[in-house]
């Protein structure tokens, strides 16, 4: 299907009646714009470590898969864990090799908890962010997700201090509502071309934001979005956000990444100029929230880059190109790293730009 068809069946679907026709005309127009023809699928062991699949854990009310990595040598006590989400179109083992999460994994000792999503969830196997029963704290594919992280941690003894979340695209978009949800689980996490929370809350309004962000939501607004999924106990320390988006992006409106930064520093009380501004190679933007002890926020924009997780395929543990994983000369996973604090700063791998 065409991508100006399936917005044809759209368009006469809302205009009519058809609300169900409407639902599957959106769904289908979302698979085109993430998925492509063939959908990427990787199996990954080897003598770095082996992806392994874990069948029970827990009730699993998402019906998503779990996978988890350990590098070859044994990890040390108390080792960080990272859950990883893919984006759509791609599986979990590929996404994490290609963006450089194994290598990661293999520099810092640490384990990965890789979930994956099913068609029969998503036909472009797509995680939901955009439907309300699969982002609330307690159920759907969130709790399946906490569920993989409470077995993983018992599994490698992982420090429950340095548990982190990173996803892509429809992954980025779920890993922050994540962080929502579950803030005292999380210390922090890292969204590349992703939504922020509370954007949409059907297939419709996903669509429309993804190609349009909404600007117009003031930042109380989506500071609230956050607190409302969040337990009622909640503090006032949240867990810290590394934003990553390539302003040619076609797919999710860059504006997106804005909000999202807005939302992220709003809810910690940040005002809306950063705390700092700088471009550390041509093309590359980053600008930071938070105070003189605490970095809570932080945003890269690159100028050049469209849809997708930039990697460096030049630099030792880069990442290499591969669906919706560029070679944008920057190594995302090495700065998300250092951000979190999981690699010292003076071994920061600058961009090759």
């Amino acid at each position: 299907m065409k991508l100006s068809t399936a917005v044809k069946r759209l368009r006469r679907a809302r205009s009519s009646a058809g609300w169900r026709l409407a639902a599957t005309a959106s769904s289908a127009l979302l698979s085109l714009a993430w998925t492509p023809s063939r959908l990427a699928t990787t199996t990954w062991a080897g003598s770095s470590g082996r992806i392994s699949e874990i069948a029970k854990f827990g009730s699993n009310p998402g019906a998503l898969r779990m996978f988890v990595y350990a590098p070859p040598e044994p990890l040390p006590l108390r080792a960080p864990l990272i859950v990883v989400l893919h984006g759509c179109g791609q599986d979990a083992a590929g996404f994490a090799e290609n963006a450089g999460w194994l290598a990661l994994a293999r520099r810092i000792g640490a384990a990965l908890v890789l979930p994956e999503q099913v068609a029969a969830n998503n036909r472009g196997r797509c995680f939901n962010w955009y439907q309300p029963a699969d982002v609330k704290r307690g159920g759907g594919e969130l709790l399946s997700i906490r569920q993989m992280v409470r077995t993983a941690s018992k599994l490698f003894g992982s420090d429950p201090r340095r548990v982190f979340v990173a996803g892509l695209s429809a992954g980025g978009a779920m890993a922050v509502a994540l962080l929502a949800a579950y803030p005292t689980v999380f210390a922090a996490g890292a969204v590349s071309a992703g939504m922020a929370l509370g954007t949409a809350t059907g297939s419709l309004q996903a669509l429309a934001r993804m190609r349009r962000a909404d600007p117009g939501r003031s930042r109380t607004a989506l500071a609230d979005a956050v607190r409302r999924a969040a337990p009622v106990s909640q503090s006032r320390i949240w867990p810290r956000l590394s934003i990553w988006h390539g302003a040619g992006d076609r797919t999710v409106d860059p504006v997106n990444a804005e909000m999202l930064a807005a939302q992220w520093s709003a809810v910690n009380g940040l005002a809306p100029p950063p705390l700092a501004d700088t471009e550390p190679a041509p093309g590359l933007r980053r600008r930071l929230w938070g105070t003189a002890r605490r970095a809570s926020v932080e945003l890269w924009t690159l100028a050049e880059m469209g849809h997708g997780f930039p990697v460096d395929a030049k630099a030792p543990g880069g990442g290499r190109p591969g669906p919706w994983v560029l070679d944008a000369g920057v190594p995302a996973v090495t700065h998300i790293a250092r951000f979190w604090g999981l690699s010292p700063s003076d071994s920061e791998a600058l961009p090759r730009r």
